[in-house]
């Protein structure tokens, strides 16, 4: 927090305590209505679950706000004046972006930093990851017999026109093809990036649940995509459609040679100019408890952040996940190359 968001929030509280007394004696609905305003990119439905239990347990309201595109411009241009609390994105190069522009405050917590490992959020507590979604293979049930992958077997002659996946410039292929060239370097990631086009079988684009669309209809046998979507598909979330092209996949968890599983996260800062400071702090501090975990878990699939809390049984029939081990900030730096080679491949043409 910052010394004038800091100062600003004392003297809030201050002036609150000299009314005080007032307060105590007015009649309920007269009082100042405890509040959170959250500006999100994630769909408010997938949200809803926490902020209701958060205002169940607290009594603290949440206002969430869905800003589809330029969040970071909103919030800069409304200023001093901005009514968001919380700034709330998946992937942490979206994240990032937020805290380089200078709209977010650090934020120091015994709760956050307890609960969330510390490669998983930032050093100066600019931001918290909240959930994670791993990059995993969707694999044809009745075509390919494998238990185990690497990133680096995508390129390989053995999956020439059997591969899937969405556009290489989408957030998750962006963050996978950067965290290649954390593990290997740019010329070794652009021969294995050359050589996953290579292996397509249509056109890089679509969603990620097409991916396994299309390995049920025979046009690939292997997609690269997100673990959470499994859930969705396999619980019926997704319509009756999406659990028949789950019927048609297992799922993999690659590994890098050197290292893990890909993971990409979901997660939050404190704006700089958050009206609500202390109610900010308490809805992260929620969204870290075992409670908030295990809904996440349950509303969108994705693996909590926190050890010891519940995955999902179907994600968890995956198997274990071996987190890749690479600093995420170093992945999302590597972002501008990983875009820059897609374009130099023709990987989306």
């Amino acid at each position: 927090m910052t010394r004038r968001s800091f100062n600003g929030y004392a003297q809030r509280f201050a002036l609150g305590g000299l009314f005080a007394a007032s307060l105590a004696f007015a009649p309920a609905q007269a009082r100042a209505e405890e509040v959170v305003n959250v500006y999100t990119t994630r769909e408010i439905g997938l949200a809803k679950p926490l902020f209701d239990a958060f205002t169940e347990k607290t009594g603290i309201k949440v206002n969430s706000i869905f800003v589809k595109d330029g969040l970071a411009e909103r919030v800069k241009a409304e200023g001093e004046s901005s009514p968001a609390d919380v700034l709330m994105t998946v992937d942490i190069g979206n994240l990032l972006d937020l805290v380089d522009q200078g709209i977010t405050q650090p934020v120091r917590s015994e709760v956050l930093e307890s609960a969330v490992p510390a490669n998983l959020r930032g050093e100066d507590g600019s931001w918290y990851a909240l959930s994670m979604r791993a990059r995993v293979a969707y694999v044809s049930k009745d075509r390919v017999n494998i238990s185990s992958l690497h990133y680096e077997d995508l390129a390989k002659p053995e999956w020439k026109g059997k591969v899937c996946i969405r556009s290489g410039k989408h957030p998750y292929n962006t963050a996978l093809i950067a965290a290649y060239i954390v593990h290997h370097g740019e010329a070794a990631a652009e021969t294995w990036l050359t050589g996953v086009k290579d292996n397509l079988a249509r056109k890089a684009a679509g969603g990620d649940r097409e991916n396994a669309r299309d390995i049920l209809a025979g046009i690939c046998d292997l997609g690269i995509a997100n673990s959470y979507y499994v859930g969705l598909m396999r619980s019926g979330k997704g319509g009756p459609e999406q659990e028949k092209w789950a019927e048609a996949i297992h799922v993999v968890l690659p590994t890098f040679e050197n290292g893990g599983t890909n993971v990409n996260i979901s997660g939050a800062s404190v704006a700089k100019n958050a009206p609500n400071p202390g109610n900010a702090v308490k809805l992260l501090e929620y969204l870290v408890s075992h409670e908030a975990q295990d809904l996440y878990a349950k509303s969108n699939f994705e693996y909590p952040v926190v050890a010891g809390s519940p995955v999902d049984p179907i994600i968890a029939a995956f198997g274990p996940l071996k987190i890749d081990d690479i600093d995420l900030v170093a992945i999302a730096k590597a972002r501008k190359t990983a875009t820059d080679l897609v374009d130099k491949v023709g990987f989306d043409n």
